[in-house]
């Protein structure tokens, strides 16, 4: 039913608001234009978000352009406001259960193999009682990491709540916990929420109020600095290997329950386009050995299932999922807007406006599952000498692909080549550029070559103002501090704040 609030003489006023009751596995979708928000309360029954489990008569805030969906098994009754009409009861979320409960089953059969539990007759089906590390491929708008928040999210509230399986983003094109352009990875205990299109994957420790309970999030960066695979191939592959490396050490660290909770790997679009051709399969084969993969997961393309059955299904499980009816395209400009959004938000933090209807007498508001009190970041802008932060772009300005070489020719640069950037020089492109602090090396006062790339980032900054006379520039950080000494990383990503 639909409703309007009434004023004292009757009359109704303001948007229309209504009750849906969802029938046993189907789902409510919604699509948000720019600047809006709605809010989402479950009435009774039960209800998730991407596995998130909804609590009853609290009021769900969500905005920046989010698209996503309220799926129920039993169904269930939520009130939407404002009024949003999209329902459908064809929805690929069992499938998603399903294979959730055979990672799970892996992750049980693991555990139990590495504590002497294992006994003969307990697996008939022949499950692998191995940790699940799963590649997510598929390609633009299908879903992929609405599908690794799903499986993460079911992982950790299952019956083995003690779970803390690694998320892995590999897509640069999103900016997953930091900023577009990285790669990272991060291991979860609690369920990921959604709430806008600018925090994919949840907040992490920098780009969230610290008085959130979950803001304990703290992911593993480095620094691509591109949003397309084709721009360094090389060095995005340099950097996966990196980051597999990584995790292994920590995999080696952490208990034997830990170990068994296994990885999730997202990946970006060009992974499933044969467009790319042999850089996008030297990439896959970079993530299937660096992160140990034994299961590949296609969304929906019946010729990639086929490819990836043959190149790899001798030694790796494949299995292809459906597309989810709920995912939808992104046009490039959505994109870009996303993108900052992702930067305004590192800077910022996020705060969504409770729509019209819900201020007043709805008791408590949740966003990204915490309270909307006190949800801005303040950063704070600095000014620095240009002689306090070394600043580096790795493999030039621009860098065009192998095939694009004159027959015959080689590279004068090497792509993995930091090569040191002057912001003095009117033509440095500094200028409003997000740069990479890198995290300290080993050893200091060392000649800076290719081990550079080798360095995960510690956070990022913005140069919002550069005065070339007097040798300074204004940075912006999420957070107030020193930058005598630092070491930073430029590429194509930039960003300018727009009153």
């Amino acid at each position: 039913m639909s409703y309007a609030p009434s004023g004292p003489d009757g009359s109704t006023s303001g948007p229309t608001y209504r009750e849906w009751v969802l029938q046993p596995q189907s789902e409510y979708r919604f699509e948000l234009a720019p600047n809006t928000s709605i809010g989402i309360k479950l009435l009774d029954g039960y209800a998730e978000c991407y596995g998130t489990e909804l609590a009853t008569r609290v009021v769900y805030l969500f905005g920046g352009e989010c698209k996503a969906v309220i799926y129920t098994h039993s169904g269930c009754t939520i009130e939407i406001k404002p009024a949003t009409e999209y329902t459908s009861e064809e929805t690929a979320m069992g499938h998603y259960q399903s294979a959730s409960i055979l990672f799970e089953q892996m992750r049980v059969l693991s555990l139990a193999t590495v504590n002497g539990a294992l006994l003969d007759g307990l697996n008939p089906q022949n499950i692998p009682a191995t940790p699940p590390h799963i590649l997510v491929l598929g390609p633009e708008n299908s879903g992929k990491t609405t599908l690794c928040k799903a499986l993460i999210n079911y992982a950790v509230r299952g019956e083995h709540d003690e779970w803390s399986p690694i998320l892995v983003n590999v897509d640069p094109g999103d900016g997953a916990w930091s900023v577009p352009g990285s790669i990272s990875a991060a291991s979860i205990s609690t369920p990921l929420s959604t709430s806008t299109s600018a925090c994919p994957l949840g907040l992490s420790a920098s780009t969230a109020p610290t008085v959130w309970s979950s803001n304990a999030l703290i992911p593993l960066t480095y620094w691509y600095g591109h949003t397309e695979i084709q721009r360094n191939p090389v060095l995005l592959e340099r950097i996966i290997r990196n980051l597999g490396a990584r995790i292994e050490e920590r995999l080696v660290q952490v208990g034997s329950q830990g170990r068994a909770s296994g990885l999730i790997i997202d990946t970006p679009p060009a992974f499933a386009s044969s467009s790319s051709g042999d850089r996008r399969n030297s990439l896959i084969k970079a993530c299937i050995e660096s992160f140990k993969v034994n299961i590949i997961l296609v969304i929906g393309q019946e010729k990639l299932h086929a490819e990836m059955q043959r190149t790899y299904g001798r030694s790796i499980n494949v299995i292809r999922l459906p597309k989810s009816g709920g995912a939808v395209d992104r046009d490039p400009a959505h994109r870009r807007r996303v993108r900052n959004h992702q930067i305004q938000n590192y800077m910022y933090g996020q705060k969504i406006a409770v729509p019209d209807g819900c201020d007043k007498g709805e008791g408590s508001y949740l966003f990204q599952h915490e309270p909307t009190s006190d949800l801005s970041l303040a950063p704070s802008s600095t000014v620095v000498s240009f002689d306090d932060i070394t600043i580096y772009r790795i493999g030039g300005e621009s860098m065009a692909p192998s095939s694009a070489l004159p027959i015959g020719a080689s590279r004068a640069v090497s792509e993995l080549l930091p090569l040191h950037v002057d912001p003095s020089s009117p033509s440095s492109g500094v200028l409003n550029s997000v740069l990479a602090l890198l995290a300290s090396a080993a050893s200091d006062g060392e000649q800076y070559d290719e081990e550079l790339v080798d360095l995960p980032v510690h956070g990022f900054i913005i140069v919002t103002a550069i005065d070339i006379p007097n040798r300074k520039m204004t940075v912006l950080s999420p957070t107030s501090g020193t930058f005598t000494g630092q070491t930073a990383v430029m590429a194509s990503i930039d960003w300018q704040e727009i009153a």
